[in-house]
């Protein structure tokens, strides 16, 4: 099989691309130079993409004896990724940058290309488990990464290799030390890429400048506090709310309203929620029937928690939770696994949450 192997400098997609040549495919690497000024987006283990993950990702193709090449798309990346993330926090929504960066770069724009030019298939190091043609969790719960492809179609799986899904995180290392990678002990990239401070606040009030508003507490109607943008917040957030209450009960963000620029605050016990509603759902095989029982992932560190799954509004779908939680962003994805023990790491599909009650 003929396949692209997406290497983005780290150990992960190196020994994904390792073991797709020992699996005796024609192996082509390609890093993805998606920022326009790429010298500044490494610090440490925040941030990717930059000259020295190109060197790194080139030196592992070296290596490995295959071709390499840089495919520059960071106008897409900056269209579809960034300004979509800033676009989305500015309509008091919390996006998933990765989950959209394997939707509309990784498997989307890459994989287009990689079919175009006569590749079966592109390779990358998510740690994720195909079976059959069925997503699955990776057997590293810690590491899994099924939540943030759960957006993918059955044609996109069908073009994808995940060789890292039936392996621990310290397996990966293992393997790139026994072959003298020296990304073997990278640090893992974390936090959103093209932010490497780490100041996600920070970057959106550059973008969208000041948009002050009340901080209001929901049991009172009282105004409690001023912020700068509630672009600033998300539901579900505890620290940082910059407000001083009544009591010594922890508050809670529960809901915000771009127009009014209003940031709704409250204790736990009204931070709970029992129903989510989603928008029109993407599936990673054949829809299945509605209603139907399912394990629902809420935020990509979540807990899945049992659903019942109906129809909703305009194509989108009807979540009932098997128990209330905290948490769950407009914006964020709801991922739904097979329910039974025999199947529950079976990834179904995902919609984006629109509403919750």
């Amino acid at each position: 099989m003929r396949v692209l192997a997406a290497m983005s400098g780290g150990v992960d997609s190196a020994v994904a691309a390792a073991l797709a040549v020992d699996a005796g495919h024609d192996v082509t690497g390609v890093h993805l130079a998606l920022s326009p000024d790429r010298q500044t987006l490494r610090s440490g283990a925040r941030g990717c993409c930059s000259v020295e993950d190109a060197h790194d990702a080139r030196r592992v193709a070296d290596e490995l004896g295959i071709p390499f090449y840089v495919w520059d798309l960071a106008e897409r990346f900056t269209e579809d990724v960034v300004e979509d993330f800033v676009a989305e926090y500015a309509a008091g929504r919390t996006p998933n940058p990765c989950l959209r960066c394997n939707e509309k770069i990784k498997f989307s724009a890459v994989l287009d290309r990689a079919r175009a030019l006569g590749f079966d298939a592109v390779v990358t190091g998510h740690h994720a488990r195909l079976a059959g043609g069925e997503l699955r969790r990776s057997v590293d719960a810690d590491k899994d990464q099924s939540y943030v492809l759960a957006v993918l179609t059955a044609d996109q799986l069908a073009g994808a290799v995940f060789p890292l899904g039936s392996m621990t995180k310290q397996r990966v290392r293992e393997i790139a030390t026994e072959r003298g990678f020296a990304v073997a002990t990278k640090a893992d990239s974390h936090d959103i890429c093209f932010i490497p401070d780490g100041d996600t606040r920070g970057f959106l009030a550059r973008r969208l400048g000041a948009q002050p508003g009340p901080v209001v507490d929901a049991a009172t109607g009282a105004t409690v506090g001023e912020h700068a943008g509630a672009y600033g917040f998300t539901v579900g957030q505890r620290r940082g709310l910059g407000v001083a209450v009544g009591d010594s009960r922890p508050r809670y963000v529960l809901g915000i309203e771009p127009v009014t620029r209003t940031v709704t605050i409250g204790t736990a016990d009204l931070a709970g929620v029992g129903e989510v509603r989603t928008a029109r759902p993407t599936w990673t095989g054949t829809a299945p029937a509605l209603p139907f029982a399912a394990e629902v992932q809420l935020r990509a560190h979540g807990t899945p928690v049992p659903c019942e799954v109906t129809a909703g509004d305009d194509g989108g779908l009807r979540l009932l939770l098997g128990s209330h939680q905290r948490g769950v962003a407009p914006g964020q994805s709801a991922v739904l696994y097979a329910p039974d023990a025999e199947r529950g790491d079976l990834v179904l599909g995902q919609g984006t949450v629109l509403a919750t009650a």
